[in-house]
Formats: structure tokens, sequence, C-alpha cells
């Protein structure tokens, strides 16, 4: 008998080895796998309530079972325990608690048996290779991969990658783009998940990185640093914009090379810049700009271009401005010169008319404010007083007398403001923290901010607003007192006031977190100069 027990031995080591290497497994894991299918196929025949363990040799391939007993005071069951003084006559050293190994006669399987094993081991092995699988491609995210189609379902392709299965889902293709049985496809992974029936690997040819990362391997100079990629914008199968630093650039054959392999996108190379207003006049290209004006806060621009450019500007069915936008992260609007004129005379007679009726000066001494850039009778109010008189056909007392009408203007309807706030419900330690106005007041009181704790609880972006996307779209949400201009500084000034006010912080934290503020801003000078 000996020597087929040997050879027992010996052909399980030579399975458990040809498995290993035929699923890309770790050996280790192949005979753990056969310990537990004996470990099961052992309690069947001793019996179910037993504990059991199978021990392989992975030297020699000698199995060992053991039956697993508790060291108890007292057996409650024979089956799982044993009694302590029962235990230490085979182990002095037994304790209560402690583990004592019953060694059991090798298990001669009948056909059942061995079919138990079996499943044990094929579900065993298909685990461990589909971890292998998942950990694999989960490193390989943000990669290109090349495959071979083994069938389409739906819409769906699904991508043989020599080491695992891969799908790319409809939405992820490019327009009008079939494949069929045994095409060659090359696609981005973009996520890989666990489900219940395996890992999912998930590709797309329509995701804008799997440009961006076609550029790197087509494009060597990419590939090598020189050329950096900085942003990506895609419409795909249509048009796509690419935002590139670098001084040289890239040869029209390369780029034609990424051009077939996304079925004859439109790509437009764009160079990227730091200032904000020169990359967005880039990303708009091919229309000229005339005029931009930013506002940093909401991360939006204004651009004006010349009338028979918007078309242009704007793309067939608003793409270029959509892609422009996407490549940025800017909210782009346009306006043609036309427009802006229009505009900008429709701001002049509207502050001629609020001066006018304000200040009760006549027409003609409205439009001189106006034209002079006063945009607000705060302005006119509290401006130095040479620059009110140094306005042409003005001298220092129609400055004064305008100033004086100005201040009693705002006297006035700060009263009003107040009574609003009171009816509102506004309590008055509100307006007694620094830089908060009777206009601001109302506008708290609009909002629910009664308190000093209510605006000690905002967050800046409650009082200024605050982007985020939504379905893809960048959308911009009202702050309570957006129409005040402050800046995120001074309105995180207010809350902090608000919070000393409230007893919530001390003077010592409020100084601790302004020096904090102000070296910030300091690494941020340096950062912009680097």
């Amino acid at each position: 008998m000996a020597p087929a027990v040997s050879a027992n031995r010996l052909e399980l080591l030579q399975i458990a080895d040809a498995v290993a290497r035929e699923k890309s497994i770790d050996r280790e894991v192949v005979i753990e796998a056969m310990a537990e299918a004996i470990q099961k196929a052992a309690r069947s025949r001793y019996g179910a309530e037993n504990e059991i363990r199978a021990r392989i040799n992975p030297q020699t391939g000698e199995i060992r079972l053991v039956r697993l007993l508790e060291v108890v005071e007292q057996v409650e069951n024979d089956a799982v325990q044993i009694e302590v003084k029962a235990a230490q006559r085979r182990n002095p050293a037994a304790q209560v608690g402690d583990l004592i190994e019953d060694e059991l006669p090798p298990v001669d399987f009948g056909r059942i048996a061995a079919q138990t094993a079996k499943q044990v081991i094929v579900q065993k092995v298909r685990d461990a290779e589909r971890e292998r699988q998942y950990e694999e491609y989960r490193d390989r995210i943000g990669e290109i991969v090349n495959g071979i189609v083994k069938r389409v379902e739906y819409g769906n392709v699904i991508v043989d990658l020599g080491r695992g299965e891969a799908i790319v889902r409809r939405d992820e293709l490019l327009p009008r783009e079939t494949f069929r049985n045994g095409d060659r496809v090359r696609a981005y992974i973009y996520d890989v998940r666990r489900e219940q029936r395996g890992p999912q690997i998930f590709l797309s040819r329509s995701h804008p990185q799997f440009m961006a990362k076609l550029f790197g391997q087509e494009v060597p100079e990419i590939y090598d640093g020189i050329i950096e990629i900085k942003a990506v914008a895609r419409d795909p199968g249509s048009r796509a914009k690419i935002a590139v630093l670098s001084n040289d650039s890239m040869r029209g054959s390369r780029v034609q090379a990424v051009v077939n392999e996304l079925q004859g996108e439109k790509i437009d190379i764009i160079q990227w810049s730091p200032d904000a207003a020169t990359f967005i006049v880039n990303a708009l290209a091919p229309a000229e700009v005339v005029k931009v004006v930013l506002d940093e806060d909401a991360q939006r621009i204004e651009v004006v271009v010349p009338d028979d450019q918007l078309s242009l500007a704007i793309g067939r069915r608003g793409q270029n401005v959509r892609l422009a936008s996407q490549l940025t992260g800017w909210d782009i609007d346009i306006l043609t010169e036309a427009e802006e004129s229009e505009r900008r005379q429709a701001e002049f007679l509207s502050r001629t008319t609020i001066f006018a009726e304000a200040l009760d000066v006549d027409e003609m001494i409205a439009q001189l404010l106006a034209s002079e850039g006063f945009a607000s009778i705060e302005e006119v109010a509290y401006v130095d007083l040479d620059e009110i008189a140094g306005i042409e056909g003005f001298d220092e007392d129609t400055a004064q007398e305008i100033q004086s009408r100005a201040l009693e203007f705002i006297d006035r309807q700060n009263a009003e403001y107040d009574a609003k706030r009171v009816e509102l419900g506004v309590a008055d330690e509100v307006g007694e923290i620094e830089g908060v106005t009777p206009k601001m007041l109302v506008a708290f009181g609009e909002n629910d901010v009664k308190t000093v704790e209510d605006l000690a609880g905002c967050a800046t972006d409650d009082l200024v607003g605050w982007n985020e996307t939504v379905n893809g779209e960048r959308k911009h949400q009202q702050g309570i007192l957006e129409s005040f201009d402050l800046t995120p500084e001074e309105a995180n000034g207010l809350i902090m006031q608000a919070r000393l006010k409230a007893g919530w912080i001390t003077e010592a934290d409020l100084a601790v977190d302004e020096a904090g503020e102000d070296e910030t801003e300091e690494s941020g000078e340096v950062g912009e100069e680097a």
C-alpha cells in the first residue's frame, strides 16, 4: 500500500501545480482549496457536527485529518468538546478554552464525496481566479487595452482581453460604431468592480481620457513629457478639444493616427495657459475674441466677439462653446459687440435714472456721474470729494451738495431697511457685527438667518454662492449675500465675527484663523509666480 499512497500524494501536488499554472493563481491557494474539499468530504463521513480540519503538506503531499475539541469544565457536546482532565492526560499544559487536536484516520472517498470535493476545488479556484483578475485590472484603471470581440449583446460589446473579459457598453462606443465577433478593439479601462458573477471590467471608447491616452501612445513627445496634456473635452465621434502645454507642435501624421482610431473625430489642439482669460480665448478657436470679462468667484467669463463671429464661437448646436467650457472648467457667456454695446447703454441709462431720482439732480448731472464710472449711490457718498469736484463742469460746492444728498438718501434707505429687518425678526445683535450693513440684515431675514447663532452656523458658500456639477452640467447656486459682491474672505470674516460674538470661538482662535489665511495667501502667490 505504501507505494500507492506515495503516488497519490505526488499526483495531488502535480494537480495543484498544473491548476496554479493554468489559472495564474498561487499554488498555496489551490492546495488550500484541496484541503477544504477533503475537509468537507471528511465531515460528511464522520458527521457534520464534528469540527474537522484537513492539512496538506505542500512539500510531500501528505494529508492529515484532525478533529478540533474545545477544552471545557463540563462536556455538553462530545463531538466538539473535551473535559479538561481528559485533555490534560494528552497534554498536561491544556487549559479551559484551548483547542485539542484529535487525529483521525484517512478517509476513503466514495464517488459522491469525491464529486463534492471536486466542486469545492473548482469553486475555490474560480474565486481565486476572479480575485486575481480583479486585483490585476483594478491596478490598470486609466490604461488602454487591446482585445478581441467575443460577442455582441444588445449593442454591448464583450471583449476578450486574454486574461479576462470586459464590456464596452453601448453608450461608451462612438456613435454609429459597430463591431463583429473576432474584430480587434482598443479601449480605455475606466472602472473595475467586484460583482457576484465575478469582476466586471468596464471599457470606453467615448471617454475623454481615451483620446488623451491615444495621444500618449502615438506622440513620442507626450510620452517623453516634452508635451503635456492639461485637459480634454470630447463630443465623441464628432469633435474634441485637447489643451497642451508645449512650445513644440504635434506632427499632423501622428494626430491623424488618433483621428483614424476615433472614426474621423475632428480634434482642435489648444495651447494651454495658466492665465484663465488667455486659455479661454484659445479654447474658443477658431473664433476671434475682442474682449473678456472674468468673474473668478463664480468661475464665469463673458466673451465679446465680432458680430460675424457669433455662430463660429457658439458652433453647430452650441458644440464649440460647450467643449470650450468643459475644457476650461468655466461657464462661458458669449455676446456680440452689438449686444455688449446695447447692454452698456442700458446700464448707463439705468445708472443715470438712479442718480437723477436718488440725488434729485437733472439728467445732465446724472449722466456726467454715470459716464465717470460711478456705479452706485454708495460710491458717490463715500468717495473722496476731489473725485467728484474733478468732473468737468463741477466745482467743490456742487460736489459737496451731491455728496450730502447721497448721504441723506443712504440714511433714508437704511431707515427703511431697519424697519424691514425688525419686521422680519432679525435680532439687533446681528447688526452689531462689523461689516454687516442694514441692507444685508434684510437679506439675512429673507433667508431665515435671524440670530448671531444662525450666521455663525453658515458656511462661506452659503453667503457667496457655489458651483456644482449636476448631470454633467455646471450650475451656480445663489448665495444669501451674492448681490453684495463680497469676496469669500470677506464673507468668512463675517461668519468668524458671528462665531466670536456667539461664544463659539475666542479671540485667540480668531487670530489663529486669520494667520492661517495669510499664510495660505502668501503660499498661493509664490505658487503663481513659480
